[in-house]
């Protein structure tokens, strides 16, 4: 596995794409997206076990305006921190952004047989909202995305199948409201959601605040057998 920092050009600057490769240098992309702690351990972790399962994998710095390199520790001084920071953010701007590191990605030689996208937290919802623009998308892995429930009118532009991750006990997104995300789920052609009953907000971050293990191992798994059919290495 090597890794690199490659540079997006937008309209109004530049902003930095971690890249992780596989051992063997090529496979699918992957569109890693950030949860408020940056692209800190937590995030860098997962990129580290997607390329060796064999993809080619980008995350990008979407605080980039605010606090360029951002990243943070998931204790309560970090959260407190990187929510100070996340509240500058502007959602519209950084799915724009995500374009834009969608692009760079599937255009590098390294990456075959197409793209996903796959975020938590922040990501879990800017992914999805990715996945409604971008028809050429293969797969969307969202894991408890705050800004799903309110925003179930993307559910039918999205095209790439999908797969959707929430602890029912997370008491920043209301088990109820969950349950209208399962509703639309069911409508969609080809989705499929897993709620961890047990498990709160965050269950995958290693953090001792949010971790839940057992959920986290279950939902990863589930993560991996989907991309492994969705996007096959």
């Amino acid at each position: 596995m090597s890794t690199r920092t490659d540079s997006v050009t937008v309209a109004d600057g530049v902003f930095d794409l971690y890249v992780w490769l596989p051992e063997r240098g090529t496979g699918p992309g992957v569109l890693l997206i950030q949860e408020i702690f940056g692209v800190g351990d937590h995030l860098r972790g997962v990129a580290e076990d997607l390329a060796r399962l064999g993809y080619v994998v980008a995350a990008p710095d979407l605080f980039w305006r605010i606090r360029p390199g951002w990243a943070s520790d998931a204790d309560p001084e970090g959260i407190q921190r990187s929510m100070e920071v996340s509240a500058q953010f502007d959602g519209e701007q950084g799915v724009a952004d995500l374009e834009a590191a969608l692009d760079h990605l599937a255009g590098l030689p390294e990456v075959t047989g197409g793209t996903a996208t796959l975020g938590f937290c922040l990501g879990g919802w800017l992914a999805y909202f990715l996945a409604a623009r971008r028809p050429d998308l293969a797969a969307l892995v969202s894991f408890y995305g705050s800004q799903v429930p309110g925003a179930l009118d993307l559910a039918t532009q999205i095209r790439c199948p999908a797969q959707f991750h929430f602890g029912g006990s997370d008491p920043y997104i209301p088990r109820e409201d969950i349950a209208r995300v399962e509703r639309a789920v069911a409508a969609m052609p080809d989705a499929e959601i897993h709620v961890e009953e047990e498990a709160g907000h965050a269950f995958h971050n290693p953090s001792p605040v949010f971790h839940h293990a057992a959920a986290a191992d279950r939902a990863w798994r589930l993560t991996e057998e989907f991309l492994a059919r969705r996007l096959p290495v």
